[in-house]
């Protein structure tokens, strides 16, 4: 059978562990990546989190960015060339809550760039009051998210599953926030509810591997290690995954195509992009990375370790094999009982007879080994046949 119909029939024998070594060095060098453009570079976050102002002017074709912020006065302003899908241009220009005041001046000088009246300028305006407003209620969104997440996955699956379902969680976000730190991408209230989905369907892929996982830690117990028992329920769903995120990420892609390049529509932008990252951050985080942590802390549980242990003295018990024909002393010496040799030598004199019952011979035990004593112990045989004497 092919890969991709191992692949279709749940029957794939990938080896995880090894993918796992190169994921966990992958991941760490993108969580390094972020936390460096983070602070060399931040989110460009919107006005609705910092606060400030907008304006927005309709400009002819060859009007640059450097223009733009001449223009409007603003050294310190955001200035961004947008093309419209309809045809033309627009200068965009963004500032903190410190030029509120001049907007008229603003205005006029955009205006003037757009060879335009100063009604055709869009203005839109926020203070800092309600973006520090918008911004607390994002954290505490996400917060509680994590808490209520985490209590449940602790009550439904396992703690330990509950800690890796939340390291993964919070990889996408950080990793998410790297891209969008990158290549400046506003960061919106569109992109925060676009996050929350993300987290949804991320965690979706998660449960469905750590259910996995349960099911066959029901059946298996600790006879295979906890490496074994996740890269064997990881090739069990590996294609239920891939079929829930492909089924998601056409639709967003129908979203950013259709909706943003045919419709110009810049909020539908903000969260199917979000929604795009996020949902290939989700895949790749549940197999490589709430996987691994699962592995990581069953095997540093001392509860599973004393299982397995156990698990694999009974297996070496039951492949112990028994011992050769049947004795009645076997073993040390002391616990055999002597025989009377006089007896032995009337049966020898008497031609091997032994009477009605069954042979009963001194046999030397540990005889013919070297530096063994001998040590006459009882050992039942098979019963001859009585020999007639001649007369």
């Amino acid at each position: 059978m092919s890969f991709l119909g191992a692949l279709y029939a749940n029957q794939t024998s990938i080896d995880f562990r090894r993918l796992w070594r190169y994921s966990t060095i992958v991941s760490g060098a993108l969580v390094v990546l972020t936390v460096i453009l983070l602070v060399l570079r931040g989110l460009n976050l919107s006005i609705d989190f910092e606060g400030g102002g907008v304006w927005t002017v309709p400009v002819a074709d060859g009007v640059t960015v450097a223009e733009g912020r001449e223009a409007s006065g603003l050294p310190e302003a955001r200035v961004q060339l947008v093309a419209d899908p309809d045809g033309g241009n627009f200068i965009r220009v963004q500032a903190g809550t410190e030029a509120i005041e001049s907007s008229p001046e603003v205005v006029a000088g955009l205006a003037e760039l757009g060879d335009v009246s100063t009604d055709e300028v869009s203005v839109s305006t926020v203070g800092p009051t309600w973006g520090s407003q918008i911004t607390a209620k994002a954290v505490r969104a996400l917060i509680l998210f994590f808490v209520v997440v985490s209590l449940y996955l602790a009550w439904r699956l396992e703690w330990r599953m509950a800690v890796g379902a939340l390291v993964s969680v919070i990889h996408d976000l950080g990793i998410t926030a790297g891209v969008y730190a990158l290549f400046g991408f506003e960061v919106s209230p569109a992109t925060v509810i676009a996050l929350l989905t993300i987290l949804g369907y991320s965690l979706y892929d998660t449960v469905v591997v750590y259910d996995k996982v349960l099911e066959n830690q029901g059946t298996m117990g600790a006879r295979v290690s906890p490496v074994e028992l996740v890269n064997r329920s990881m090739n069990q769903v590996l294609m239920r995954s891939l079929n829930t995120t492909l089924a998601t990420i056409l639709p967003v892609v129908s979203m950013l195509v259709i909706g943003v390049v045919l419709l110009g529509g810049d909020t539908l932008w903000d969260f199917a992009l979000a929604l795009f990252i996020g949902l290939i951050l989700g895949t790749y985080s549940s197999v490589f990375v709430a996987a691994p942590v699962l592995v990581w802390l069953k095997q540093r549980d001392p509860a599973l370790a004393e299982a397995a242990a156990k698990e694999a003295a009974k297996g070496t018990r039951r492949a112990t094999p028994r011992s050769g024909p049947s004795t009645r002393a076997t073993g040390a010496a002391p616990a055999a009982r002597p025989v009377d040799t006089d007896e032995v030598d009337d049966d020898e004199a008497d031609g091997g007879e032994t009477g009605a019952g069954p042979d009963r011979r001194g046999v030397a035990a540990g005889a013919g080994r070297p530096g063994a004593g001998a040590v006459l112990v009882e050992t039942e045989f098979a019963p001859r046949p009585r020999k007639k004497k001649r007369r």
